[in-house]
């Protein structure tokens, strides 16, 4: 059974609830794409395991492009016999990287991508608004930030397709990246790691949720900074 869904809540409701997974006889394998957090996953893979289902985590990043295009990378964890098993069907949607041996640290993997793709984009969106504010033209920034030390993945990709264009249809929702950053910094706090530029990175999240709506495409970030900022950062 291969499960992607939004939230921790839906994850262990449909894994655990008197009509999910642990309620059947026909499941021996769980595979989560979602992205829970290890404070979801292990206490889900404990629960499966005494009903006899071995869970294999494996959260994915590259957004709906890589799912179309089979590009997504595939964060596994799990024991070796189980992900031999699911591999080449999560190879059919992704290069799959197999980062531990135990359910929980694929969601650890994910949630340090998601909080520097997130601390990315929001960075980025600062200087572009500040360098716009300063007379210089969007594109030219791009190109030089691109084939300099500042490029990223939000320079490289969400800018030039999203921001600077006006579509702001990247594909991925604001609450969702809100909730990644989140369960970020409350795993960092678990493990007593200080996060002084994730807090920071929270902080625009939480505001870019309540301003621009969690249903809005997280690109909408470089708006708020925007509207602070008093300029327009788009092509000419």
């Amino acid at each position: 059974v291969f499960f992607s869904l939004p939230t921790p809540n839906d994850v262990r409701g449909e894994a655990l609830n008197a009509n999910g997974v642990i309620a059947g006889s026909r499941a021996k394998i769980f595979v989560d794409l979602s992205t829970t957090g290890p404070r979801t996953t292990i206490p889900v893979a404990e629960a499966l395991a005494k009903q006899g289902i071995g869970m294999v985590d494996a959260p994915v990043s590259g957004g709906v492009n890589g799912a179309r295009k089979g590009t997504l990378s595939v964060m596994v964890s799990g024991a070796p016999d189980l992900v031999a098993q699911v591999e080449p069907m999560l190879a059919i949607f992704g290069k799959v990287f197999k980062v531990g041996d135990k359910p929980g640290q694929g969601q650890a993997m994910k949630l340090c991508n998601n909080l520097m793709s997130a601390s990315a984009l929001a960075i980025t969106s600062e200087c572009m608004a500040m360098g716009v504010k300063a007379g210089l033209d969007p594109q030219i920034m791009l190109d030089v930030i691109n084939a300099s030390t500042g490029r990223n993945s939000a320079s490289e990709t969400k800018f030039p397709s999203d921001v600077i264009t006006r579509r702001f249809n990247f594909g991925f929702a604001t609450a969702l990246m809100y909730k990644d950053v989140r369960l970020a910094l409350q795993e960092a706090e678990a493990l007593g790691i200080p996060m002084f530029v994730g807090g920071a990175t929270h902080m625009l999240w939480q505001v870019v949720n309540n301003v621009r709506g969690p249903s809005s495409d997280y690109t909408e970030v470089a708006r708020v900074l925007e509207e602070w900022a008093g300029v327009e950062i788009k092509s000419n």
